[in-house]
């Protein structure tokens, strides 16, 4: 994807396609999108990037702090990131297409995300809060995002999006 033209007060969907999702640094910066234009860009590599939490947390982190431009990776963030993924990578999963509690949020390959905006997303100057649809929940997720003015690149600031959805189908002792 390239550069997007964002209209303010519109609602705006944007598909954003991997072909293999990254497991470290190195391929994240890679990717096209890592050029960080767009705020759609940034919210997909974000979940792209939490999606190796289990296997390489420190990888992810690494990335993550890349993702957060000037800022880094708090010690908080760290934590509630931990403390919400811990058992549950299937709901970083859960945000690319095909992924349903049914199949056990196995994505759809290759891996593509949808990410969206509301016509309140860019209500502030140089921040963004957008949005991403899981598989397990009836309700979009959020990501706020800010704007660095002098470069035009859009970094992660705040991972809301990762509140507890159902649980897969083979985790389901009721299903």
């Amino acid at each position: 994807m390239g550069l997007v033209d964002i209209i303010k007060g519109e609602k705006q969907q944007v598909k954003i396609t991997f072909e293999k999702l990254p497991e470290n640094l190195d391929e994240l910066k890679a990717l096209p999108e890592a050029k960080l234009q767009s705020p759609f860009d940034t919210v997909a590599l974000t979940i792209a990037a939490l999606c190796n939490f289990e296997k390489k947390p420190d990888a992810v982190f690494e990335m993550l702090e890349f993702l957060n431009g000037p800022d880094d990776v708090s010690a908080y963030d760290r934590s509630f990131i931990k403390e919400r993924l811990a058992g549950k990578q299937y709901k970083t999963f859960s945000f690319f297409e095909g992924a349903t509690p049914d199949n056990n949020y196995e994505p759809a390959k290759p891996y593509t995300i949808e990410v969206s905006t509301t016509p309140y997303s860019f209500d502030n100057e140089n921040w963004a809060v957008m949005y991403v649809k899981s598989g397990g929940a009836d309700s979009v997720r959020p990501v706020k995002l800010r704007k660095k003015p002098s470069t035009g690149e859009w970094f992660l600031n705040e991972i809301q999006c990762l509140s507890d959805i159902r649980v897969p189908a083979g985790s389901d002792p009721w299903a």
